[in-house]
């Protein structure tokens, strides 16, 4: 049948043409298979044909097929547009390139290459330390410090002729539990308290204390009476060089008053600002040295003492504050800081 076109019918391994041939008195004048295994095209004749004819055909069929691939990208080869030059891989490509996985691994899409960072930061033990908070302490500032290790350096050595073991800046808590800024300082038989003012740069008041005088030092974490409603936490250090008992209930009521037989101390609030700070802020570096410092006075001492040397205890630091409203505003405040405060004065 000419023209006839049949799909989805699987012939197997069955010759078409000698089939035809068998079973009709047809002359097969042309197959032509599109895709194999979809369907066959075959043009047949139910008469006899000469021989002229069907060669005719059969080129006439050759020169449509030979028309119908034009419009198609079947005869067609690539064109390049790039350029001679173009072909040279560039600085990224040859970085990508080097950079790319052995071959057994699925190379990674190319990435645009970045210089390295000429910047370089350095974390500190508190990596959330926000920087501007740290610039309203005066004593941050640069010098400040610096400042007031050589004036009390020279005011020592002008007055006593002693030399200086040991420099710190911790906070002092008195026992109103109001927080102070403070320089702490260790010579060969003095432990000195100084009160520091960093933003005029000078001594305000200096406390002196004997080495030999002081028979008790308490570490541990604070500790408040029941009703106390102004309560801290964290631990501390306090030295004691006389008794609490033997002071009166004016002194020990009196929320001024420098005549307390001890002083306790913690870390500075700004301990974490960088190396520097951390080294002179921290607790443990002083009492590692105030302890040898105060044994080696008590054995070359010529005093009669106590004769109990000096006892280091571990247990709770009591402050006896009840209210605290004044430490609650001051502490809040940082009252006792040279702080900048805006367009209010220190």
């Amino acid at each position: 049948m000419p023209g006839l076109i049949s799909e989805g019918v699987s012939l197997g391994h069955v010759n078409v043409m000698q089939l035809l041939h068998s079973i009709f008195d047809w002359v097969l004048v042309d197959a032509d298979i599109h895709n194999e295994g979809k369907y066959a095209l075959v043009t047949c004749s139910s008469f006899p044909l000469p021989e002229e004819h069907i060669l005719e055909y059969r080129q006439e069929s050759s020169q449509a097929k030979e028309m119908s691939r034009i419009g198609s990208f079947e005869g067609f080869q690539p064109v390049s547009l790039k350029r001679e030059e173009d072909d040279q891989p560039s600085e990224t490509d040859q970085l990508s390139m080097e950079e790319r996985e052995p071959e057994t691994q699925v190379p990674a899409p190319k990435q645009i290459s970045r210089l390295p960072s000429v910047v370089e930061s350095a974390l500190y033990p508190n990596p959330y330390h926000k920087p501007y908070l740290s610039r309203k302490y005066f004593v941050t500032r640069p010098g400040a410090i610096e400042t007031a290790i050589e004036d009390l350096k020279g005011h020592i050595t002008k007055t006593s002729g002693e030399t200086i073991q040991g420099f710190w800046l911790l906070t002092e808590i008195d026992h109103w539990n109001n927080e102070k800024e403070r320089i702490l300082l260790i010579t060969e038989k003095t432990l000195l308290i100084c009160k520091y003012d960093f933003i005029m740069l000078c001594c305000v008041q200096l406390q002196r204390i004997p080495l030999s005088a002081i028979y008790c030092i308490c570490l541990g974490k604070f500790s408040f009476p029941a009703m106390s409603l102004d309560k801290r936490q964290g631990e501390g250090l306090r030295i004691y060089w006389g008794s609490p008992e033997q002071q009166s209930l004016l002194v020990r009521w009196n929320p001024w008053s420098t005549e307390m037989p001890f002083a306790t101390f913690t870390e500075h609030p700004m301990k974490y600002t960088n190396e520097k700070f951390l080294e002179i802020c921290k607790l443990s570096a002083f009492t590692s040295k105030l302890v040898p410092a105060i044994q080696n006075t008590h054995k070359n001492s010529t005093e009669s003492g106590r004769g109990k040397g000096l006892m280091v205890l571990t247990e709770p630091i009591l402050i006896e504050t009840y209210t605290g409203l004044m430490s609650f505003i001051g502490n809040r405040n940082k009252l006792g800081y040279s702080l900048a405060r805006g367009s209010i004065g220190f």
